[in-house]
């Protein structure tokens, strides 16, 4: 009999269905502008690829600082630190993680070409990487970095095996070096379209939940929201401002929502004599750029009305911002007025710079990178306008928006950062810019303080906190008074998702990912 009963099993086993994969579906606003994660510092790029390459260090919706590819990082001396590397991590085609790699990631960060934005400011400071055993580095600095924690976080590694010399960013997004060694693997790409990357069955850490995850990239809201109404994915970012108050009505979905470390801003030239999208009442280029005049500047900030932005436009998922800092931002200045808003100042302004007619002005933006980011540019338009702007509006795709920003072709355009910490976005976008320092790599309008720089230098060099904190009120103080940079709102992060399938852990810093989702039990 037990030739039969060994045959049953068999057939009953060959009858038995194969386990349901789990799979998720994702609708996500914004592209990645290419999967070279060191190609551009940016929400969009990170969010996705850190599923598939990994920092040494993370940090998590908390903004706790959480180990990665290294276990713990001890600071020796103001000058050095010793960081001790995770054993037993394998990139996706098998190659070891080792110590050589640190430092050939290192290297490589500020030399990738054609770069909208650089992580040069995360190894800016460091002049030697020693390698002390397998599993432990040396980082001798040139000078006292009390971010350098934070730094850590934030360039992928790569490995000198894997990826070679002088590896091609064309060659990530095609996928051929797109090979880390986080919880997922790197399956297919089709630019501005889709993602698709699958679990890493090999992953050192925990294993992820979902076997294949597909990010689709849907730049429209109402598209979003219409493939989530439909069943076609099972998670959205973004949600258009209208349709918070319909989804929290209906029980087939769930709302996950946070208060964001991400302020939106605008970028006046101010520096050049002139400017190619200002011109006066005719049309003709004007003679001088206006925006070089502080009052211009200025007479914009009292024209914008940041408190009916945040509560008509944005429907109470936006606060006004006081300044260029997010509200739970490390050494932000405190207890700030709100920004006034004064359109009659702004006119006496206009007309003491010498523009008592106004002027005509382009504003540049994306189109698609936030929420309602098209009407708050129409908004601000028509406010400037109100003030005696006349005030046209451009929006672009994100990855042209900021080529083209990089190469200074705007008068004024919008965009955001994130950041936990005060100093950071100061200098990342509005320190003097200096490439082999790292410094100012998002400052794309060239700004220059040194009202701001000498106190922010000092403070970026400062390990003791308290000292930091004053310089960084100090630079910061300085960066407002110029109007250097003008806050306008700070956003609120919402995603919606099928309440039967998943949950979501709301990301302060806009991250959409795979690593946020869990399965509901």
């Amino acid at each position: 009999m037990f030739p039969f009963v060994l045959a049953a099993v068999v057939l009953a086993a060959l009858a038995a269905p194969a386990a349901a994969q789990r799979n998720l579906v994702i609708a996500a606003q914004t592209p990645p502008s290419a999967l070279d994660p060191h190609f551009h510092n940016t929400t969009n790029n990170s969010m996705v690829l850190r599923q598939i390459f990994e920092p040494l260090f993370e940090l998590d919706t908390k903004a706790q600082r959480q180990p990665r590819l290294a276990e713990s990082l001890r600071m020796i001396d103001p000058l050095t630190w010793e960081v001790k590397l995770r054993a037993g991590v394998r990139f996706h085609d098998g190659t070891p993680f080792e110590a050589d790699d640190v430092a050939y990631t290192f290297a490589r960060v500020p030399t990738v070409p054609n770069s909208p934005a650089l992580f040069t400011p995360a190894v800016r400071t460091i002049s030697a990487i020693e390698i002390k055993d397998p599993r432990t580095i040396i980082l001798r600095t040139r000078e006292p970095n009390p971010l350098l924690p934070i730094d850590l976080t934030g360039p992928p590694i790569l490995s000198r095996r894997v990826h070679g010399e002088n590896p091609a960013t064309s060659d990530f997004t095609s996928g051929r070096l797109a090979i880390g060694t986080g919880p997922y693997r790197y399956a297919s790409y089709i630019h501005n379209e889709r993602l698709e990357v699958t679990r890493n069955p090999d992953y050192w850490g925990p294993a992820e939940p979902w076997d294949r995850v597909t990010f689709r990239y849907i730049p429209q809201g109402g598209s979003r929201m219409a493939a989530l109404l439909s069943g076609e994915v099972d998670l959205i970012d973004y949600v258009p401002l209208q349709d918070v108050p319909r989804l929290e009505r209906d029980p087939r979905f769930a709302l996950f929502g946070v208060d964001s470390v991400t302020f939106v801003y605008l970028a006046p030239d101010a520096m050049r004599e002139t400017t190619p999208f200002a011109f006066d009442r005719q049309g003709k280029p004007l003679p001088r750029n206006p925006l070089a005049d502080r009052r211009v500047r200025e007479a914009m900030s009292l024209a914008i009305p940041r408190q009916n932005i945040a509560e008509r436009l944005y429907h109470g998922q936006a606060r006004a911002a006081d300044q260029f800092a997010a509200p739970v931002a490390e050494h932000r200045l405190p207890n700030l007025p709100p920004l006034p808003h004064d359109p009659a100042r702004a006119r006496a302004l206009l007309a003491e710079a010498g523009y008592p007619q106004g002027f005509r002005l382009t504003i540049h933006g994306p189109n698609g990178f936030f929420p309602g980011d098209d009407s708050l540019l129409q908004a601000l338009a028509q406010s400037f306008t109100r003030a005696g702007i006349e005030t046209a509006v451009e929006t672009l795709p994100p990855a042209t928006l900021f080529t083209r920003a990089t190469n200074r072709e705007f008068s004024l355009f919008m965009t955001y950062f994130s950041s936990y910490l005060t100093i950071n976005p100061m200098r990342q976008v509005a320190m003097t810019r200096n490439p082999e320092l790292g410094h100012g790599p998002f400052n794309r309008q060239r700004y220059s303080n040194p009202a701001m720089d000498v106190p922010l230098a000092e403070a970026m060099s400062t390990m003791d906190p308290e000292r930091r904190e004053i310089l960084t009120q100090q630079a910061a103080q300085a960066l407002l008074d110029d109007k250097g940079l003008l806050p306008i709102i700070f956003l609120r992060n919402v995603w919606a998702g099928k309440r039967d399938k998943l949950t979501y852990e709301p990301s302060p810093v806009n991250h959409t990912s795979a690593l946020y989702a869990r399965p509901v039990p």
